[in-house]
């Protein structure tokens, strides 16, 4: 992609496509999470969002810099960390509150947050004050605490990215080799983990910030043996594909997500190279420009990503009372489109919703003076 402070429309498309197929994939009977990037990586959505991330920050950050200056970008993270700390209580809040409502309608999927429930309902100090200092993470909401903590990290993240990206670079890959080890050391209540080891999935992160703020990809394309980069990333990719669609047909151990493995980030990093490839070519902007309903999605992320965490726990837990947890090709489907349709209306309607509210206001003011 090239570099540019103007806001770059195929990553809005790239997050809300990733967006849109983190909800399908949180439905367990999706007919289209059977040929999402799970499927046939050893990685999946959770790598491209979190990357992508790191990118969309790199950008914010530059254009505040040099739009206003470099203390006004930092102070915008700062106050990021916390607008994502408040987006974890409010997606928290939801699961539990729609775990509790379809709880009551005799709807008990798979997923629902049913043993936070029981704590909060047999200690709700002990158990609020677990979610306040994420001790507790309701099904969902576990990647914002990382989110959060990588925001808090941007002032001193960035500057680095820009003068000295290979000690950044060092001092990721080290703290993502000792992640395993630190991992334990994280607040949890007890039998409770957290699903993504900030210490490890920083490396994607600090990935994406030196992809936005270092000419990586291009330096190493131009090289006269880039083909060979090409050449190692396409059978990284097929192999991981032949592993996952002819041997291994059961989840893989969830420590590997938790403390992102070597082999889901070197999975990842194939395929992202690959893609970037294909960008090149300017296909992405294209599809940008011909769907920028997705974009939209990808504009609005966080307020999409706590959206789509209620549609897909919805979703899951009636599909899954419908079909007593039995894959159904029209059930599945007719889950998929209604779960997508919901994440789109909420992109596109928010705007609307927020006009008429303001125009209403703006008349009650009018009326009361």
């Amino acid at each position: 992609m090239q570099k540019s402070q103007s806001r770059l429309i195929e990553l809005d498309f790239f997050r809300g496509l990733v967006l849109l197929i983190i909800v399908v994939d949180h439905i367990g009977g999706s007919i289209l999470s059977r040929v999402t990037l799970h499927a046939y990586a050893l990685c999946d959505a959770a790598e491209v969002f979190v990357f992508l991330g790191g990118f969309a920050t790199a950008t914010a950050y530059a254009a505040l810099a040099e739009r206003r200056n470099e203390t006004i970008a930092r102070s915008r993270f700062l106050r990021r960390s916390l607008e994502i700390y408040r987006a974890f209580l409010v997606t928290a809040a939801l699961m539990l509150l729609v775990s509790a409502v379809l709880s009551a309608f005799s709807i008990d999927g798979p997923n629902l947050a049913t043993t936070d429930l029981d704590d909060l309902m047999d200690a709700p100090l002990a158990a609020l004050g677990d979610i306040l200092l994420f001790r507790r993470q309701p099904y969902l909401a576990s990647v914002l605490p990382m989110y959060a903590f990588f925001a808090l990290l941007v002032p001193m993240i960035l500057p680095l990215a820009r003068s000295k990206p290979w000690l950044l670079l060092a001092g990721s890959v080290a703290l993502w080799a000792g992640a395993p080890a630190i991992v334990a050391y994280l607040p949890a209540a007890p039998d409770m983990h957290w699903d993504f080891n900030p210490f490890a999935w920083q490396l994607l992160f600090v990935l994406g910030v030196l992809a936005r703020c270092q000419p990586v990809y291009q330096r190493a394309s131009a090289h006269r043996l880039s083909w060979l980069v090409s050449l190692l990333a396409l059978a990284v990719v097929a192999a991981a594909a032949y592993y996952k669609l002819f041997i291994e047909h059961e989840p893989l151990d969830a420590s590997l997500k938790q403390n992102l493995s070597y082999l889901r980030a070197v999975n990842f990093l194939a395929i992202a190279w690959l893609v970037a490839n294909l960008v090149q070519f300017g296909w992405a902007r294209k599809l940008a420009q011909w769907a920028p309903w997705v974009g939209e999605i990808g504009r609005k992320g966080l307020l999409c990503f706590i959206a789509g965490a209620v549609i897909s726990l919805v979703v899951d837990s009636v599909l899954y009372a419908a079909t007593d947890g039995y894959l159904n090709y029209p059930l599945g489907l007719l889950a998929d489109a209604i779960a997508i349709g919901a994440l789109f209306a909420v992109a596109l309607g928010v705007e609307p919703l927020k006009r008429a509210a303001g125009r209403l206001y703006g008349g009650w003011l009018r009326t009361s003076a």
